[in-house]
């Protein structure tokens, strides 16, 4: 996966509303813009080691998210969010930055991610493969 981490300073959000039922995060920032981002491309690009990986070129591919939920919000100082997805994942934090470049970026991060799909020939919806024994560390994608 490539790494999401942003540049520069973004707007602060005035408003955040979860949509369970569509599956997205609504987010309205000071400078005007107004973003839907779904919970699915957050889960794909969260900023998490499990997912980003270590260093370059270790990021993990995420699969089967499309129906994933976000169970839990919790913010981080006044610079962030917290999710808890509904398939255990709960590392990420997601400052103001990077919600609005998920959220001004979507068009390319969909096809970033779909070009990632198939040249390791996998489903979006595909099962994430069983993790290989790693002597007992913790990362968990």
């Amino acid at each position: 996966m490539t790494n999401l981490q942003p540049s520069g300073a973004a707007a602060a959000p005035e408003s955040i509303t979860l949509h369970a039922t569509s599956r997205v995060l609504e987010i309205a920032f000071s400078d005007g813009a107004h973003f839907r981002i779904p919970f699915e491309l957050m889960r794909v690009y969260s900023p998490s080691a499990e997912v980003q990986g270590h260093g370059p070129g270790q990021g993990v591919l995420q699969t089967g998210k499309r129906a994933v939920q976000i169970v839990a919000l919790e913010p981080v100082g006044h610079y962030a969010l917290q999710p808890t997805f509904s398939d255990g994942h709960d590392s990420g934090i997601y400052t103001w930055a990077l919600l609005y470049r998920l959220g001004a970026e979507q068009a390319e991060l969909w096809a970033q991610y779909e070009a990632l799909l198939a040249a390791a020939g996998v489903d979006r919806d595909a099962p994430m493969p069983a993790p290989a024994h790693n002597g007992g560390a913790s990362c968990r994608a």
